[in-house]
């Protein structure tokens, strides 16, 4: 009996301290809730006052604004008709001043870009009309060549630079880059047209041969002389001026009768004097 009343009694013990325990569990339960409920609701309350806050200064700015628009509005109404008025008139002068010197400007922009253009004008057609007289003199130089007979005399050997001729002094058929006219000894050798004296020399195949420049590109050559005595190297001569005498001084042409032996070049290329000779 007494031993199933000590187990009774335990068991009514081991009974009450597991209702304690389960008593404490919930108790800290129920007050870990509150807590958490005191953190949210004081979380909400903070951010309540901070939204009064942005409001409070939100409503502060927008009553400025609405003054500094009343106050503009009061001005422009305070304003009276006449001063309204100037303004207007004000205004418009100064566009229209504007409105004058921007015309101004355009005419003198335009002026000065028509002067510019009769300017371009006046000298194109100056710089047209000088090349143009520089060709006509140009041109007025070359017809104003025309070379003459150096001597007077019959023409006994011609030009022959595509078909060859015969050379008594050589004994064969050769070509002859120029003519030779018959002359006696001593007789006056004139320049065919005026030019400069460029050389004189003794050649080793056409004796003693003058060489006069004339413009153009053209020259003309004077050989088998007896003397050069009339002129010297760089001299300016006239046409028809003496220049020296007919001789026999060539060596491929010894054989021959007396005669001057007559070219004349055009840019260093032998051509026929007789298509150029008047």
């Amino acid at each position: 009996m007494r031993r199933n009343r000590r187990v009774k009694e335990n068991s009514q013990k081991k009974s009450v301290q597991d209702k304690i325990i389960m008593y404490s569990i919930i108790g800290v339960a129920a007050l870990a809730i509150i807590l958490v409920g005191l953190l949210m609701y004081s979380k909400q309350l903070s951010d309540e006052v901070e939204e009064g806050t942005m409001t409070l200064e939100q409503m502060s700015n927008a009553n400025n604004q609405t003054n500094t628009n009343t106050e503009s509005v009061s001005t422009d109404v305070g304003k009276s008709v006449e001063e309204a008025k100037n303004e207007i008139n004000n205004t418009n002068t100064s566009t229209n001043v504007t409105n004058t010197n921007t015309n101004i400007q355009n005419s003198t922009n335009t002026t000065s870009s028509n002067n510019t253009t009769k300017q371009n004008t006046t000298t194109k057609q100056t710089t047209t009309a000088s090349n143009k007289k520089q060709t006509e003199k140009k041109e007025e130089t070359k017809k104003e060549l025309s070379f003459q007979k150096p001597v007077d005399g019959e023409i006994m050997k011609g030009y022959a630079k595509d078909n060859l001729v015969y050379s008594e002094t050589l004994q064969e058929w050769t070509t002859h880059l120029g003519i030779d006219i018959k002359a006696e000894k001593t007789t006056v050798v004139k320049a065919a047209e005026a030019g400069t004296v460029k050389t004189i020399k003794n050649d080793p195949r056409y004796g003693l041969t003058i060489t006069i420049e004339h413009g153009d590109g053209y020259q003309t050559v004077y050989s088998n002389l007896l003397s050069s005595e009339f002129v010297v190297e760089g001299e300016k001569v006239e046409k028809g001026q003496s220049i020296g005498t007919v001789g026999n001084t060539a060596a491929f042409e010894v054989a021959d009768e007396p005669h001057l032996h007559f070219e004349i070049l055009k840019d260093s290329i032998p051509i026929d004097p007789t298509t150029y000779m008047k």
